[in-house]
């Protein structure tokens, strides 16, 4: 089947980084079996697909988004103010994870984590899952019926947490490699490695996680880094014989390309060398280092030191799963740094969209040219609101994109597209989003 979209789309296919610009157009995109096989006129698509159906949209397409860092478990818990990070664990998301031992809770929650995801725009992610199997299978079962393309896995550790939440390194081996047995590779679905962070890890967890790990070029690996100073102490502690945090993750072979670190908002210089050396991307989750009161990303140092960096909505120690609140956040936190790097609209949608594509492997995803999936973020402001009225003046297509970013809205998303099909849509009677977990 073949459709042609017809509008204002926006994209940054290459790094404004190194020089990439922003792409606005009034264009055509013409898809095939998920692909948009050209991108131009609308004459042009209409005379080379005669009998094709044009859809044409009001306010902005761009890619779908990309969240490479998301607590599947803390959904409920999103507005956990006034506590830093080892006091807000302790408090407010450990007691929460702790739920997920009952399917049925986590069931339900699986099912409207993966339907919150589509509501914001969110087409690719890389989710943190739960400490027990029971629970990450049934979260791989939603993805499965969602449409997105999740990557996720096992949350394991064996101290410094609840003690409900701790388990052996030979049954998170066991079940582990159970889950992967099941999941890796199945539709749109991959398997990461995820030892909660070396607080939480001894080396014997790490080692069965680096075993998993480099035995498998298809896995991924994710966890914690240098989020607050005092669980970068705690971890020095814990690995006296050890260089850094990152070196904790480095010995036991858990940092390639397929590896993504959440936060690092406290690394030394030879750590972020270490990340550029392997290739590593880190997660940059503005919104829960305000919230938390972990501190101020420093990105430049992170640019130049040669490390890949996307953004992370995080959830539970943040304030929901937009990524375009991620990526004004993140303008504002470099605004306030003597040393920040200045970030233009065209920077807020490549770490949005194309950067986590890249960081989570997705070639196929993160720009809206030939070749690539259709998938797809719809933008069509609620009717009298006035991000529709200061988009409705915006001069030009920088300003328009900067107006997306500080006023858009979950509730300004029309439809939400991956490989061509629908995952979420609004309804415009009701303005109802009805997810694909209910059309399908």
């Amino acid at each position: 089947m073949t459709t042609i979209y017809y509008g204002q789309v926006m994209d940054v296919p290459d790094s404004p980084f190194t020089g990439g610009e922003l792409r606005s157009e009034t264009t055509a995109l013409t898809v095939a079996d998920g692909i948009i096989t050209s991108r131009g006129s609308l004459s042009d698509a209409k005379s080379a697909h005669p009998d094709a159906e044009v859809i044409r949209f009001d306010g902005i397409l761009i890619p779908g988004m990309v969240d490479t860092h998301v607590h599947f478990p803390q959904l409920p818990i999103i507005g956990g103010l006034g506590m830093p990070l080892l006091q807000w664990l302790d408090e407010c998301a450990l007691p929460q994870e702790a739920q997920l031992s009952d399917r049925t809770y986590a069931s339900d929650l699986a099912s409207r984590f993966v339907g919150a995801l589509a509501r914001a725009g969110t087409t690719s992610a890389l989710v943190f899952g739960s400490h027990f199997a029971s629970a990450v299978d049934l979260l791989f079962d939603a993805a499965s019926r969602s449409g997105l393309r999740i990557t996720t896995g096992l949350v394991v550790s064996d101290r410094n947490l609840h003690s409900e939440l701790h388990t052996t390194p030979e049954i998170a081996h066991e079940e582990m490699a159970g889950l992967i047995n099941t999941w890796k590779g199945q539709g749109k679905l991959r398997y990461a490695v995820t030892p909660r962070f070396s607080l939480s890890a001894s080396e014997a967890m790490l080692q069965v996680c680096g075993d998993l790990f480099t035995a498998d070029p298809e896995l991924f690996f994710t966890s914690h880094i240098n989020e607050n100073p005092e669980e970068v102490r705690v971890v020095a502690e814990l690995f006296p014989d050890f260089g850094s945090y990152t070196d904790t993750y480095h010995r036991f072979g858990l940092l390639n390309e397929r590896s993504v670190l959440a936060h690092n908002v406290h690394p030394t210089a030879p750590e972020l060398r270490r990340l550029a050396e392997a290739g590593s991307s880190v997660a940059h989750c503005p919104t829960s280092n305000a919230s938390l009161g972990s501190g101020l990303f420093p990105m430049s140092a992170h640019l130049d030191a040669g490390v890949q960096i996307a953004l992370g909505s995080d959830v539970g120690g943040g304030t929901g799963l937009s990524l375009v609140k991620e990526g004004l956040q993140a303008y504002f936190h470099q605004q306030l740094q003597t040393e920040g790097h200045p970030l233009t609209p065209a920077h807020l949608l490549y770490l949005a969209t194309r950067a986590g594509a890249l960081a989570l492997d997705l070639p196929e995803v993160g720009h809206l040219g030939e070749g690539m999936a259709f998938d797809a973020v719809h933008f069509s402001p609620v009717e009298g609101s006035t991000f529709e009225y200061v988009l409705g003046q915006a001069p030009h297509a920088s300003a328009a994109l900067a107006s997306l970013f500080t006023l858009g809205t979950e509730a300004d998303i029309s439809a939400v597209y991956v490989d061509g099909e629908i995952v979420s849509q609004r309804s415009d009677s009701s303005d109802k989003v009805h997810t694909a977990l209910s059309l399908r």
